[in-house]
């Protein structure tokens, strides 16, 4: 059987995983195909692939936070549902993925940008449910509050971003202020709980 500083171990070590996962995936894989599609998919093959791959490490350890999240606050009623919902987000991630390896073979610069977009599109579904996650997770933690405090903030600007871009027509007008707010208190917050996993959780009186 875990003991709880086990899984808080784990859960503040896949945190950082999925972080540093996503932050090549997003900003070295998919801003260069962003940025010259047909120069990527020629020349940065390589990179491409890596970056698919660490898209799809971050559903693994997307799943596996599921499970020792819901093993350390199993007490708390909103557990089950707060599980529900991360799984439903690592769900939809997995099936956005499903976008990208298809980019690799086409030679049409509009055609590897739609699937990108039918990625985020997909993607974007998923860190609605995401934000559920996390104003329930913000609910369930008894400490620190102010971290609760920011995974609340954060979920909430997770759904208002979501729903932007499918109500806002012009969104993109407003795309760099929307990711001001939901960057800021999801970096926060979540690196705040993953650091405070690492080092307090699951010890007494921490």
């Amino acid at each position: 059987m875990m003991t709880p500083r086990k899984l808080s171990v784990i859960t503040g070590l896949s945190y950082l995983i999925i972080f540093f996962a996503a932050i090549f995936a997003n900003f070295f894989m998919l801003e260069s195909i962003l940025k010259d599609p047909m120069v990527a998919i020629r020349e940065e093959q390589m990179m491409i692939r890596l970056g698919i791959m660490a898209f799809m490490i971050t559903v693994v350890f997307d799943v596996v936070v599921a499970w020792s999240l819901n093993e350390l606050y199993k007490s708390h009623p909103l557990t089950t549902l707060s599980t529900l919902f991360r799984m439903m987000h690592a769900a939809i991630m997995g099936v956005a993925i499903f976008a990208l390896p298809k980019a690799l073979v086409l030679t049409d610069t509009g055609e590897i940008l739609n699937q990108v977009d039918t990625f985020n599109t997909i993607w974007l579904i998923g860190l609605f449910f995401f934000g559920v996650h996390l104003i329930l997770l913000g609910r369930i933690i008894a400490r620190p509050k102010l971290i609760a405090v920011f995974l609340v903030i954060a979920g909430l600007m997770y759904m208002i971003d979501t729903s932007a871009h499918f109500v806002m027509e012009n969104y993109n007008e407003y795309s760099n202020l929307f990711l001001t707010l939901v960057a800021v208190p999801s970096i926060v917050g979540e690196m705040a709980f993953a650091i405070w996993l690492l080092l307090k959780g699951g010890k007494e009186n921490a």
